[in-house]
């Protein structure tokens, strides 16, 4: 697990000649619930990246016998989220909190990558994770096999469809359609439906 040292290391080295105040791209959970203090919002689209729910769980919102599912970030296409700039003063327990929840561990540090975003300004750069995951436990599955394991898994953190009708909704609140999103929330609806 990263204590508190490696993660100060790990932020240190992500943020050295990066612009401040840091930039964050949200795609998924850290859209409606960041878990660090935001100076300011702003949509923004990522370039070359569209969301895939292929990161398998067996905790949080899953579990060996029921594997839930994370959004990650795979290549092609485009990916309209929000950057959320890190308020300046708070870095040093921002990005602890931030890299804490979305690496949890050594061997996932990896997934913490800068890449392109289009907002209002023009062509930024933003810190992102899991965009093209790397050590970490990755399935390739249909839209009905993600629907499937989002509408059966849940863990001490929630369920699969509660974390994909949160993001519907934070996506829907910034005015964002993503048809893959819709489309599997409509799936995992209807399997909840037929399963009661």
């Amino acid at each position: 697990m990263l204590e508190d040292a490696d993660l100060d290391a790990l932020a240190a080295r992500l943020t050295e000649g990066k612009p401040r105040p840091i930039p964050i791209f949200a795609y998924g959970s850290l859209i409606w619930n960041p878990g660090f203090e935001v100076q300011a919002r702003r949509r923004a689209t990522a370039i070359g990246w569209h969301r895939d729910f292929s990161l398998s769980l067996e905790h949080f919102r899953g579990t060996p016998e029921r594997p839930g599912l994370m959004l990650a970030l795979a290549p092609g296409g485009t990916c309209e989220g929000l950057v959320l700039d890190i308020a300046e003063g708070t870095e040093t327990e921002s990005l602890r909190a931030v890299l804490r929840r979305e690496l949890v561990a050594h061997e996932l540090s990896a997934n913490a990558s800068w890449i392109e975003v289009e907002t209002e300004r023009g062509r930024e750069i933003a810190l992102t994770f899991y965009a093209g995951p790397v050590g970490a436990p990755l399935v390739q599955l249909t839209l009905a096999q993600q629907a499937m394991r989002l509408a059966t898994a849940a863990g001490q953190a929630g369920s699969g469809a509660e974390y994909l009708l949160r993001t519907a909704r934070g996506l829907a609140d910034l005015g964002i359609h993503d048809d893959y999103i819709w489309t599997l929330q409509k799936m995992v609806a209807e399997a909840i439906d037929e399963a009661s």
